[in-house]
C-alpha cells in the first residue's frame, strides 16, 4: 500500500517538476535569443533557423530510430499548414525579442489560449460559453495595459509576441485536428522535418547570416535547450493531467523575468504588473472551466 501510495504521488511530482523545467529552459532560450539578436546584431530569420536546425541536429538519432514508419501520414496538407503557421509565429516571436524586453514579450505571448478559444469556435464551432468569452476579453485587456499604444513613445515592434500568440494558437489548433489520426510522434516529426527548410528560406532572404563566436554558442545553447524544453513538456503532460501541470507552466513568467534581469538589467515597468496579473487570472479561469466541463462529461458518461 505504501508502495502504491509512493508511486502515485511520484508521477505528478514528476510532472509538476519536468513543467518548471521546461519553462526555466525555454527562458534560457529566450535569453539566448535576444542576446544574439538584439545585442549582438544576428538577424532574427538567421537567429530562427540556426535554433531550430541546431536542435534538429540534436534531435536526429531519435528521427533516424523512428524511420520512415513515422512519416505514414493522410492527412500531409495539414502537417504543411502546421509547419507554415509555427514558422510563422517563430519568426515572429524572434523578431520581437530583437525589439521588446523579455518581460514584455513573454508576458504578451501569454495571450495565445485567448486566441485559441476565437480560433474554436470560428472554425471548429465549439461552445464557448461566458466563462470563457469574458477570460479571453480579460486577457486581451491585460495585453493592452502591458502594450499602451496610446503613449508617444508605443514601438509597434511590440506587437510582433502577440501576433506570434496568435499564429501559435493556429498551430495548436491544427495540432488538435491531427491528434484525431495521427499518432504523436508522426505530428512531432513532421513539424521538425519541415521547420527547418522553410526557416532556412527567410533566413537566406535576409542573407542567411552564419554566427560566430558568441553569438554561435548562443545559438548552439538555444537549440539544445529547444529540445529539452519540448521534451520535458511532453513528459509532463504524460506524467499528469493537463489541469494539474498547466498552473506550473504559469511560472514561465517569473522565470523569463529573472533571464531578463540578471542577464541584461530589464525590469519590468509599473504598467506590467496589473497587465501580467489580469493575463495569469483569465488563464487559470479557463483552465478552472476546462476542468468543470471535463468533471461534468465524465459524470454524464458514467451515467450512460
Amino acid at each position: 500500500m505504501t508502495a502504491t501510495l509512493s508511486k502515485s504521488f511520484q508521477k505528478p511530482l514528476l510532472a509538476a517538476l519536468a513543467m518548471v523545467g521546461a519553462g526555466a529552459s525555454f527562458a534560457l532560450v529566450n535569453g539566448a535569443l535576444q542576446a544574439s539578436t538584439m545585442q549582438l546584431g544576428v538577424p532574427s530569420t538567421s537567429a530562427a533557423f540556426w535554433q531550430y536546425a541546431l536542435g534538429l541536429l540534436v534531435a536526429l538519432p531519435w528521427v533516424l530510430r523512428r524511420g520512415l514508419t513515422a512519416l505514414k501520414t493522410r492527412q500531409i496538407g495539414l502537417h504543411l499548414l502546421r509547419a507554415v503557421l509555427a514558422v510563422i509565429g517563430i519568426q515572429m516571436w524572434v523578431a520581437g525579442l530583437a525589439r521588446v524586453e523579455i518581460w514584455q514579450a513573454i508576458a504578451l505571448v501569454m495571450t495565445s489560449p485567448f486566441f485559441v478559444i476565437i480560433g474554436a469556435k470560428l472554425f471548429f464551432g465549439e461552445r464557448v460559453g461566458a466563462v470563457r468569452w469574458l477570460a479571453t476579453l480579460a486577457g486581451f485587456s491585460g495585453g493592452m495595459v502591458i502594450l499602451a499604444p496610446w503613449n508617444n513613445g508605443f514601438d509597434w515592434g511590440a506587437v510582433l509576441p502577440v501576433a506570434a500568440a496568435a499564429f501559435w494558437a493556429g498551430t495548436s489548433l491544427v495540432t488538435k485536428k491531427l491528434t484525431q489520426t495521427e499518432n504523436a510522434d508522426s505530428i512531432t516529426l513532421y513539424l521538425l522535418l519541415l521547420l527547418t527548410p522553410v526557416n532556412a528560406l527567410l533566413a537566406l532572404g535576409e542573407g542567411g547570416v552564419v554566427p560566430s563566436g558568441a553569438a554561435l554558442w548562443l545559438l548552439v545553447g538555444a537549440g539544445v535547450l529547444t529540445v529539452l524544453a519540448n521534451y520535458l513538456l511532453t513528459l509532463a503532460y504524460q506524467k499528469a493531467d493537463a489541469a494539474f501541470v498547466q498552473p506550473f507552466d504559469h511560472l514561465k513568467l517569473p522565470l523569463n523575468i529573472a533571464v531578463g534581469f540578471f542577464a541584461f538589467g530589464f525590469a519590468p515597468s509599473g504598467a506590467f504588473w496589473p497587465g501580467a496579473l489580469v493575463i495569469v487570472g483569465a488563464s487559470l479561469l479557463v483552465m478552472l472551466d476546462e476542468q468543470k466541463r471535463a468533471s461534468r462529461q465524465s459524470a454524464a458518461a458514467a451515467k450512460a
